[in-house]
């Protein structure tokens, strides 16, 4: 059996032609009705029409890429809430997360990384790492930033928070990308004797026990890890981390990524320059 997800979100894994096939245990609280009820069952009878043709619409632009689709601020159903969504495809299954919208909206994250961007473009050599941090630091709001790149690492962290040196760099190398809640029990996704699934690469899939207390072990509440990626290759990442549990935000990793993309095209800048 698969470790389940975290608590703060929802996952659903559907069949290409968007019937259920798993389920979170929570997934009640997502769709109004029981985890038991939506399997072997199309997608389209739990959600609003609407919902299902947007986001239809957009994992056709998706398939046969390697990416992660986003929609934010969706109403699944008749209830008012409304819910970010992560979908990706895996071999022959659909990967559909949710996660509650923040409020206020959306669209400061994702506005701000243009400028973030540019102010790396005065920088070069190891000035260049240490501004990334610091600007990924502003943007994503973590108490910590370390940039890793080869054997170069650059640390930017909020004054006051007590993390031990170089922890970051040392955690493994497969903990979920987010961690909302070091400390929280996963919720099993049903059926749970499914041992072949595409949930390990769920944005939101739960920390093992020996990765939970990895986490526990530094004081890291939630942590976000963004790859940077040059021509599809890793080349380093960001690994961010809190002190305190946060809510996951698919915005805020959004625009995680996309800075790493411009810190991408401007590291190879630099070293063509010789930087």
């Amino acid at each position: 059996m698969d470790g389940g997800i975290q608590p703060s979100g929802y996952l659903l894994e559907l069949s290409l032609d968007w019937i259920v096939e798993r389920a979170s245990e929570n997934a009640h609280h997502l769709l109004g009705e029981s985890h038991v009820t939506l399997i072997d069952e199309p997608l389209g009878r739990f959600v609003q029409s609407q919902a299902l043709h947007d986001l239809r619409n957009l994992f056709s632009r998706l398939s046969a890429t390697t990416g992660i689709a986003r929609a934010y601020r969706v109403r699944l159903t008749d209830d008012p809430d409304l819910f970010d969504i992560a979908f990706q495809q895996h071999g022959d299954r659909v990967i559909l997360e949710a996660v509650p919208s923040p409020p206020g909206g959306l669209g400061e994250e994702l506005s701000a990384v243009g400028g973030l961007g540019d102010g790396l473009s005065s920088e070069s050599g190891p000035k260049l790492l240490d501004a990334a941090a610091r600007r990924m630091r502003a943007l994503t709001a973590f108490d910590r930033v370390t940039l890793l790149v080869g054997d170069s690492k650059a640390t930017s962290s909020r004054t006051g928070v007590p993390f031990r040196p170089g922890a970051n760099a040392t955690l493994s190398d497969d903990i979920p990308l987010l961690v909302s809640d070091s400390a929280a029990a996963a919720v099993p996704v049903f059926p749970r004797e499914d041992e072949d699934s595409a949930i390990a690469t769920a944005l939101l899939r739960a920390p093992s026990i020996e990765q939970k207390a990895e986490l526990v072990e530094r004081g890291f509440g939630s942590t976000m890890r963004v790859p940077v990626l040059l021509e599809n290759e890793k080349i380093g990442e960001f690994r961010m981390a809190h002190i305190k549990p946060r809510p996951p935000s698919f915005e805020i990793h959004t625009a995680a990524e996309l800075f790493a993309q411009l810190f991408a095209m401007r590291l190879e800048i630099d070293r063509l320059k010789g930087g």
